[in-house]
């Protein structure tokens, strides 16, 4: 390892952006299309821990991270799951295996209404894992002069680790905000964070919000 790198280095708030990955409708909210079918027990039994953690941690720390960057000025994006197409023909084989489909423009492509995109924020379609292998992403993210890069969303041992992943092979500075994410589990978390340690840095929500107020000045107001 060169003694002079580290991936432990401070956002560069002139140069970062805070991502939230598929945090939509389709998977985001009880009648999204992830769904459709499930009984209440059967839905309780699989997703309760889920979405418990969603309503009191994650989401909450979301709004805290989106509210902290738009006052330092630090791009927020979205992506989200999202065919180019009515019948989802343009998927990946993976996501055509698994059967996530949603079509373009539908209600269930839309970010939830709890970190809503402000105008002029940038939402982008993806259809596989990994933003970056289906979209322009990097591009657009080079475009706007990006290399600290904070990670939020959904689920943290599926599209947030593998985005964790090529961000850091594709030369940005990945933050992990660990408590803005969630998955099915506390395991599955737990055990996702362990395996992306070695790509990413990783801060509490708390940790984050007072690492960009100290680096820009910036204060979220209400």
């Amino acid at each position: 390892m060169n003694a002079g790198l580290s991936r432990e280095v401070e956002i560069d708030p002139r140069h970062a952006a805070l991502l939230f990955i598929d945090v939509q409708n389709h998977a985001a909210r009880r009648d999204g299309g992830a769904y459709t079918g499930l009984a209440e027990h059967e839905f309780d039994r699989r997703y309760g821990y889920f979405f418990a953690t969603m309503r009191d941690i994650a989401v909450p720390n979301m709004q805290r991270l989106q509210a902290a960057c738009r006052q330092a000025s630090i791009e927020v994006l979205y992506t989200v799951i999202e065919s180019l197409t009515q019948d989802g023909r343009d998927r990946s084989l993976d996501y055509k295996i698994s059967g996530i489909h949603v079509p373009k423009s539908a209600r269930d492509a839309r970010v939830i209404d709890e970190v809503a995109p402000a105008q002029d924020e940038i939402v982008i379609p993806k259809t596989s894992s990994s933003v970056f292998i289906s979209t322009n992403i990097d591009y657009v993210l080079r475009n706007l002069g990006v290399r600290s890069l904070i990670l939020a969303g959904i689920l943290t041992d599926q599209c947030i680790d593998s985005a964790v992943r090529e961000a850091c092979d594709l030369g940005y500075l990945v933050t992990v905000a660990t408590d803005a994410c969630a998955t099915h589990s506390a395991e599955r978390h737990e055990w996702s964070l362990r395996n992306n340690r070695g790509y990413a840095r990783q801060r509490s929500t708390a940790e984050l919000v007072a690492e960009i107020q100290r680096l820009t000045g910036s204060a979220v107001t209400k």
